[in-house]
């Protein structure tokens, strides 16, 4: 049996390569430095039960998963891996940069030197540099929408629930779906984007919509305008949808006049429309 064991946030390519043929995978509920080093704990790229999710996407049976804990964290290589349940007679498959046990002190040699057989996957690359959650995550937040999905292998995608609007959309002549984001940690910067949400694409404005002044937004909302018509989510039903973001157009900003920004909203349609 092959086991593929690391925390894989946002499944990218080279968690992709670790995982196939895997008969199993194992992971942590939560991120390890959340426990070791709070202040150094990442934003993570997706929830836990979307990451459960993509791992077993990439045809993964069982995923075992593990509660981080102080008394986990000091467990030795040995304890570890008794925990775990790894025994000398399955496959490991992990990524160079693994380490288990306190203190960091078992890697895949460790294991080698105690009878196990350890495949070490070689880092994906993308742009001649290594794939790491860390990469995506710094493309994300600087808008480099398309280098992240290429890294992940996929588009970053956002869920959330539909709330009722105000009517600014419908008045300006692009209604919209509006949709409180989910369990989103990565700071998307604010402004406008080219999405896909049930097979159909939209602009979407994610922020405050200061224009609006007093009648602007309190928290952040993912404004959907789909280029075809709007798709029969009832507002403020609470329906969870996922929206797949694809490419970053131009940051938020209070504009002059309502005129103003409807100009801008038809040439960010435009500018959709033309990457299809």
């Amino acid at each position: 049996m092959t086991v593929a064991v690391g925390f894989f946030d946002g499944v990218h390519l080279g968690h992709q390569a670790i995982l196939k043929g895997a008969d199993a995978a194992l992971t942590f509920r939560s991120h390890p430095l959340s426990v070791l080093a709070p202040e150094k704990a990442p934003r993570l790229l997706m929830d836990f039960d979307d990451r459960v999710a993509a791992i077993r996407a990439c045809g993964v049976r069982d995923v075992k998963v593990f509660d981080f804990t102080p008394e986990f964290a000091r467990l030795s290589p040995d304890e570890f891996l008794a925990t775990a349940g790894i025994s000398s007679s399955v496959h490991v498959r992990c990524g160079a940069n693994w380490r288990f046990g306190r203190g960091g002190e078992g890697d895949a040699e460790y294991l080698r030197t105690r009878g196990y057989s350890v495949e070490v996957v070689p880092y994906a690359l993308y742009g001649d540099k290594e794939v790491s959650s860390t990469r995506i995550r710094a493309a994300l937040e600087g808008g480099e929408i398309e280098d992240a999905n290429a890294m992940l292998g996929r588009a970053f995608s956002v869920r959330g629930s539909c709330v009722a609007g105000k009517g600014e959309g419908e008045r300006l002549g692009f209604p919209t779906l509006n949709v409180v984001p989910e369990g989103l940690n990565v700071r998307l910067p604010y402004g406008a984007y080219v999405v896909e949400a049930i097979g159909r694409r939209a602009v979407a404005n994610y922020g405050f919509a200061p224009t609006f002044g007093a009648r602007a937004w309190s928290t952040p909302v993912l404004e959907v305008h789909f280029l075809s018509a709007t798709p029969d989510l009832a507002p403020d039903s609470r329906q969870p949808t996922s929206f797949s973001i694809l490419r970053f157009l131009r940051p938020e900003r209070k504009f002059a006049s309502e005129g103003e920004l409807r100009a801008q909203i038809a040439s960010d349609c435009e500018a959709a429309a033309g990457s299809m």
